[in-house]
């Protein structure tokens, strides 16, 4: 690891020092590159790849061993971003033991710093054994994907209470980061101005001390519905089906492959 890579001591002086903290996701080795080559401060390997990646409809059904599989092509790519991976549903729920095994395994076999797991003051004794067993846990809280069908569906969480509580207790037990997802912005920043720790926002406004989007969003991939707090800044959907259909009509055309692209 080099003096330049990113770690979590350095992440976690980021909010001391009054810096903003860009974060996004990637699920393979050709994209993480792409990202990592910028600057980013962190890369997320996210359970979104349920959704964006294998097509289903919640983060639910993404495995452990799939998100491995992804996560090793993220970390050998990544050379300067911090790299976390998400625990998938239910691993961070079988105890504190069984939390350490499927952390630990992230760990060893993708390269990758950190993992993240959703919950707050209910996952302090989980996320307090991780850190006890030397892996940093970045905490979750406000809405939470693994837990749609227990909420009724993606919807904005606005208990002020239970928000605070699940912060600092996630911070109490030793996350060096929170992702606060779907809050009120005014809420978002009370809580960020509370912890010592970075809160990392995801439509909760621009008072955390970072964003992160998933990358399909941001570059204009997804189709159908699209959250209100995503912006897009391109539009690849479109391009790469202009490109395809060139392509397709180039062929059907005989214009490729042209002289340019054989060989004597």
């Amino acid at each position: 690891m080099t003096d330049s890579r990113m770690t979590v001591p350095k992440f976690v002086a980021l909010k001391a020092a009054g810096r903003k903290i860009s974060m996004l996701t990637a699920y393979d080795f050709t994209m993480a590159q792409l990202l990592d080559a910028t600057g980013i401060e962190a890369i997320l390997v996210g359970d979104s790849m349920s959704m964006v990646v294998q097509g289903h409809t919640t983060t639910l059904p993404v495995t452990l061993d799939e998100i491995i599989y992804h996560a090793e092509m993220v970390g050998r790519a990544v050379r300067q971003a911090l790299v976390v991976v998400d625990m998938p549903f239910p691993t961070n729920h079988l105890g504190p033991y069984k939390a350490v095994e499927s952390a630990g395994r992230i760990l060893k076999e993708t390269r990758a710093q950190a993992v993240k797991l959703e919950g707050g003051a209910d996952q302090a004794g989980v996320i307090s054994a991780l850190v006890s067993a030397g892996i940093p846990v970045m905490a979750h809280v406000g809405l939470r994907p693994q837990s749609v069908h227990q909420l009724g569906g993606y919807k904005v969480q606005r208990d002020e209470e239970q928000l605070l509580t699940d912060a600092r207790a996630a911070q109490d037990a030793g996350a060096f980061s929170v992702v606060l997802e779907c809050i009120p912005s005014s809420l978002a920043a009370k809580i960020t101005a509370a912890v010592q720790i970075p809160t990392i926002g995801i439509g909760a406004g621009p008072d955390c001390d970072g964003q992160v989007l998933v990358i399909n969003d941001l570059l204009g991939l997804t189709s159908g519905y699209v959250p209100r707090f995503v912006k897009a800044y391109a539009d690849l959907k479109t391009t790469i089906a202009a490109a395809v259909t060139q392509y397709r009509d180039d062929v059907r055309e005989g214009a490729f492959p042209g002289p340019s692209q054989g060989f004597r």
